[in-house]
């Protein structure tokens, strides 16, 4: 889904002129980014969801019917046309470095030095290297180094 065709899903925004805050009424709370996480690494069914996250199945309902009516995921017909699954839309696959920033902050803050947990490779077993935004001239960029500035 394009930016062109999204549709303003709340008109209740928390900061309607900041995309931080927008963003974050689309999908900040934890169980919507563990589903996108999850449908990134090939979950597609209701009981992989559930089975993946622990999620219950009320939350994880609202979560998919949320997702889905945002335009991050769609439903459709499983190969074996017995039941639904939910693919990630182009939207939704637009949160990949979303996912692996913040999957970047937690190897790096989120667990004591030597703690075992998960990485991420790519296509040849290689650990994806850290993100980090750099200006069109290639200088790191950071906090002190940008400000948000309105358009109008």
């Amino acid at each position: 889904m394009s930016r062109t065709t999204m549709r303003a899903p709340n008109t209740d925004w928390t900061d309607p002129e900041c995309p931080v805050a927008r963003t974050l009424d689309l999908v900040g709370d934890r169980w919507s980014l563990l589903v996108i996480r999850d449908a990134m690494d090939g979950a597609r069914s209701f009981t992989e969801f559930q089975r993946r996250t622990g999620i219950a199945r009320n939350i994880l309902t609202d979560r998919l019917r949320k997702l889905t009516a945002h335009g991050l995921l769609v439903q459709r017909a499983a190969p074996s046309g017995r039941r639904q699954e939910y693919v990630l839309t182009d939207a939704g696959r637009d949160l990949f470095p979303v996912i692996l920033t913040l999957r970047q902050w937690g190897e790096r803050h989120a667990f004591a030095p030597g703690e075992t947990h998960s990485i991420l490779v790519d296509q040849h077993g290689t650990p994806v290297p850290e993100i980090t935004p750099t200006s069109a001239d290639g200088t790191l960029l950071d906090t002190d180094t940008t400000h948000v500035q309105k358009t109008r």
